[in-house]
């Protein structure tokens, strides 16, 4: 049993909840008929309370509710996270069919192109997730989607650089809240060893839908070959991409959301969904919805992981930046024709998609290897940055300098497996909210240096821009190491201190599950275990 030392720690709301909980307990224990009782009642309950009358589903039930939910979400985000994706980076791959001539852009207006779509994803990122979580997740995310499909479509239609800003910045306000939106749902969906297996399903798309997409855009890249310069193939790749994007937005407001907003699912099954999350020791998906609670707030600045989240996000998101912005304009200098670098990446892709299917069959099965797989994926892209820095633009270099560039690949297994521990080890809907948005300030302002370092006085190698790139990688991997090495402390403190006060793994469980239901944060929550 947890001591009364151990619960006078607590917030006094929390502490009275517990203590029910506690004396629930000692009365089974000294009650079997109770016990038994309790054991056997199957009612179902509103969604979202709590306590001793939960309903009770079997773990057949739990799977074919779980494959329900694969089916019905995972090919949805998978899709939706794949046009995000494109949508923001074909900027790259339309620079070199003439959006730079066509638009009279010169000096640094193309880098800006991309700066000011991560200032407005910046500045929209906060009050757009007070918007996620306070409102139907599933709605506003659609209108977000069609809003910026509207955008990416006025871009092929863009005459000069103001008309170009104008659009990359709303862009940036409308996509600002499709990652963490995602990431907030399948915190909504899954048990926590889940998260990573099922993020990293969407965010695969990134190469998976990338591959899809590259393809078109080489077939629309092809006509600009057999018609000449005045066919204009950027812009009939916006014309594709933004008519997609509003097309997938409608299909969003039919399927997208959470337990509780979802129509494909009865009312016995949302029961169940809100049930089987509870274990996750984080409450339900409506838990906190409703209050803004500055506690969180003020536990976030002293927490150094949630620093730590905002940090890795920065580092990793320079280097990324840089490839989303340049790569294109690097390959084509490396010695290769607009064309061949559309198909060059689908090997890169290929392969993405691989590497994401073997983490994430891996991490749902072995516990607390998604930090390990984070540090080593950077080392590859670390070496690859320095040989693209180092080696001539020559024909016979080329081919190993596009290796170099292969190398880069695994990078965003670091930024994408920090996301899913948002889900997992960060209780407290405002303390979640508030990391998950600081984590995309990071991700915002690391893509605007890295879109600035690249300058166009380094053409055609860009030196500065790629070793700065290798540092960030060679600092995340540090960093990394120093958060994870935070998260074994606080287990094995916790661990201990429930060990001297002769609480079992059960009882832990439990307790944990009761304070999650009450909206407690990791800090408040001391029956709280961290995933790695």
């Amino acid at each position: 049993m947890a001591t009364v030392s151990e619960i006078s720690t607590l917030p006094a709301e929390m502490k009275s909840t517990l203590d029910v909980h506690i004396l629930n307990d000692r009365e089974k224990e000294t009650d079997p008929e109770k016990n038994n009782t309790e054991q056997s009642d199957k009612s179902s309950v509103a969604d979202g309370e709590l306590g001793e009358n939960e309903p009770v589903y079997t773990e057949e039930q739990y799977k074919k509710l779980r494959r329900k939910i694969d089916r019905y979400l995972l090919p949805l985000m998978w899709l939706c996270y794949g046009i995000q994706q494109t949508d923001k980076t074909s900027i790259g791959t339309q620079a070199t069919f003439g959006l730079r001539d066509d638009t009279g852009l010169k000096g640094q207006q193309y880098s800006w192109l991309t700066t000011i779509f991560y200032i407005t994803y910046m500045c929209f990122e906060f009050p757009s997730n007070i918007l996620l979580q306070r409102y139907l997740m599933g709605r506003t995310l659609s209108c977000y989607m069609i809003c910026w499909g509207v955008i990416v479509l006025c871009i092929g239609f863009a005459q000069n650089f103001t008309h170009l800003i104008v659009l990359r910045a709303l862009q940036g306000v409308f996509e600002c809240c499709i990652s963490p939106g995602f990431i907030l749902v399948v915190g909504s969906w899954y048990k926590t060893r889940e998260h990573a297996s099922r993020s990293l399903v969407f965010q695969s798309a990134n190469a998976g839908f990338g591959i899809i997409a590259h393809l078109i855009l080489y077939g629309i890249g092809s006509i600009q070959y057999k018609r000449g310069p005045e066919f204009q193939a950027w812009r009939y790749m916006s014309y594709f991409l933004g008519s997609l994007t509003i097309l997938v937005g409608f299909m969003c407001l039919l399927l997208l959301g959470t337990p509780s907003e979802v129509k494909w699912l009865s009312p016995e099954e949302k029961k169940m969904a809100n049930t089987r999350i509870r274990s996750n020791n984080t409450g339900h998906d409506r838990t906190g919805t409703k209050t803004w609670n500055w506690k969180h707030v003020r536990e976030c600045f002293i927490d150094p992981c949630f620093w730590f989240a905002g940090l890795n996000a920065f580092l990793s998101s320079v280097p990324n930046g840089g490839l989303t912005t340049f790569g294109s304009i690097i390959m084509t200098n490396f010695g290769f024709t607009n064309l061949q670098v559309i198909l060059l990446d689908i090997p890169r892709s290929t392969f993405s998609v691989l590497w994401f299917i073997f983490i994430g069959i891996i991490t749902s099965r072995i516990k607390n290897l998604r930090m390990f797989f984070m540090m080593f994926s950077v080392i590859p892209p670390f070496v690859g940055f320095l040989v693209m820095a180092f080696l001539p633009n020559t024909e016979e270099n080329k081919w190993t300098k596009w290796g170099g560039y292969f190398m880069t690949v695994p990078f965003v297994i670091a930024p994408f497996m920090a996301w899913t521990l948002i889900p997992s080890n960060v209780p407290g809907r405002t303390k979640r909210t508030l990391t998950s948005s600081f984590t995309f300030v990071g991700y915002c302002v690391g893509n605007m240096v890295g879109s600035q370092i690249f300058a166009a006085k380094d053409a055609p190698r860009y030196i500065p821009g790629t070793i700065g790139c290798a540092i960030c990688f060679g600092l995340e991997f540090l960093l990394i190491a120093l958060w994870r090495s935070v998260y074994v402390m606080r287990n094995k403190r916790r661990a201990k201190k429930l060990r001297e006060e002769g609480v079992s793994e059960e009882e832990r469980l439990a307790r944990a599950k009761v304070l999650g239901e009450q909206d407690a944060t990791d800090f408040e929550n001391i029956y709280f275990q961290y995933t790695m």
